[in-house]
């Protein structure tokens, strides 16, 4: 388990696995996978292998839960391929509530990670098409959270926070000139960027779009593959009510995004451009696309790329383990590069 990250407690372990007939407990076996606030074990059984996940502080809202769940458990009646979830012995419910804490318990799902190739990224535009049609029918009265990356003030009010440290070069004493540090300023070019797009998506008549519920966490770590086909797709987290070109942009995003090498003062600024179109492909092979939300999915990428960087920024200073600095100066490189090639991709787009 790395350094710092959540754990479960063995006692803690016994009282969970014991509301679910499994069997007898062959191994349990920790995953490092995924966000390290939440916990998760590998349970081999009597009655198979199981994936056990404790949900973190600030995702651990049991009518959310109970919510993904049930969008889950849907899914799965189509046939759509998601992990089964087990519920617990004492009473008919898939989202265990105990001291404090909820837990989610799966059936394991052997599978590869995303390859990269074109045949696979098809395929997960096909397939997050296939989640929209199948979810496009889903109610409830616990509605997932409304918050959309596009036009969002949260987004705004973040950049500014991120700016508003105004780390100041020149000294501060009498006739010394303030400049504004590198990160104010680039923080002064991604709110430029995103309010244009902003308002180009907007032109578009965004606010008469259909909204339903997404993904709203469409990436490559997200799915597991058996060859080029997606066997699972998992983290439902983050499903929410918007417009479904935003998960649509997002995932166009996750699938072609060029990262080479763990620091992101080395990635280039181009994206691959084959990977966005195979991903738009595969979604058009299921759902048409007015040619309206086509030519504003550009200016959707842009203003996902910012607004994914930007929260954690300003809540900690970083992305991750990367300088915020850093990683601000990537994604002005990333949308400037897609600010330069917008009309050969929504050309592209458009056929």
């Amino acid at each position: 388990m790395p350094r710092g990250g959540a754990h479960f407690s063995s006692e803690e372990l016994v009282r969970v696995l014991s509301r679910y007939d499994i069997g007898i407990v062959h191994r349990v076996k920790p995953l490092t996978a995924g966000s390290r606030r939440a916990p998760k074990v590998l349970v081999t059984a009597d009655k198979g292998v199981f994936l056990l996940k404790r949900r973190p502080r600030g995702r651990d809202d049991l009518q959310r839960v109970t919510f993904a769940h049930a969008v889950q458990q849907h899914l799965a009646g189509r046939s759509y391929p998601v992990p089964s979830l087990l519920t617990t012995t004492d009473e008919p419910t898939t989202a265990l509530s105990l001291e404090n804490h909820i837990y989610e318990f799966f059936h394991f799902v052997t599978g590869s990670r995303y390859d990269g190739s074109l045949e696979a990224t098809r395929e997960a535009g096909r397939q997050l098409a296939l989640f929209h049609k199948h979810v496009a029918d889903v109610g409830g009265r616990e509605e997932p959270s409304p918050l959309c990356f596009h036009d969002s003030a949260l987004v705004r009010r973040h950049l500014k926070l991120i700016g508003g440290a105004r780390a100041t070069a020149g000294g501060r004493g009498p006739g010394s000139t303030r400049v504004p540090s590198p990160l104010v300023a680039v923080v002064q070019e991604l709110l430029l960027r995103y309010d244009k797009s902003s308002v180009r998506v907007n032109e578009l008549r965004f606010g008469t779009w259909k909204r339903q519920l997404v993904h709203g966490d469409w990436h490559p770590g997200n799915l597991l593959f058996a060859g080029h086909k997606i066997v699972a797709v998992v983290d439902f987290d983050s499903i929410r009510r918007a417009p479904p070109a935003t998960d649509l942009a997002n995932g166009m995003l996750q699938f072609s995004i060029v990262a080479e090498g763990a620091d992101p003062s080395d990635w280039p600024a181009h994206f691959d451009r084959d990977r966005v179109l195979q991903f738009l492909a595969g979604y058009r092979e299921v759902i048409r696309l007015s040619e309206r939300k086509r030519y504003g999915l550009v200016d959707l990428m842009i203003e996902s790329m910012i607004a994914e960087a930007v929260l954690p920024v300003a809540a900690t200073g970083s992305f991750g383990q990367h300088s915020g600095l850093d990683f601000l100066r990537m994604i002005l490189r990333k949308t400037k590069w897609l600010r330069r090639h917008r009309r050969d991709l929504r050309e592209a787009m458009l056929q």
